[in-house]
């Protein structure tokens, strides 16, 4: 492996370990490794080079523990964002459906009511 090769490849943004010039997290990426899904597969799903995909699985293997332990965190931090999310438009839906409606929204309201009681009965 040539390790500049790799570290020009491999870049640390604010979002973490990313490719360079681009937007890829390697935190996407491992989702991808942790399927188990080939290099070939992952590199035409993000549009990468040969250069990029075999950089990025070679700084994954050569760097295991640190990249699994910053993907874990964050996991950690999408889940506590997905959970806070959840929370916030449950109540804001119900604070919502309790107002008035306008005449110009029943038809909306009604599909929503429609939707809403089909997935409580699933």
């Amino acid at each position: 492996m040539n390790t500049s090769t790799t570290e020009k490849t491999i870049v640390r943004t604010g979002r973490g370990l990313s490719i360079a010039g681009t937007r890829i997290t390697l935190y996407s990426i491992m989702d991808y490794v942790k399927a188990g899904w080939p290099s070939k597969l992952i590199k035409d799903l993000f549009d990468l080079t040969d250069r990029q995909i075999s950089d990025v699985m070679s700084y994954i293997e050569t760097n295991h523990d640190e990249v699994e332990d910053e993907y874990q965190l964050v996991l950690k931090k999408a889940e506590k964002n997905r959970h806070y999310w959840t929370e916030y438009n449950r109540d804001h839906l119900k604070k919502n459906a309790a107002g008035p409606h306008k005449p110009e929204h029943e038809e909306i309201w009604t599909k929503l009511k429609t939707w809403q009681a089909e997935l409580e009965m699933a």
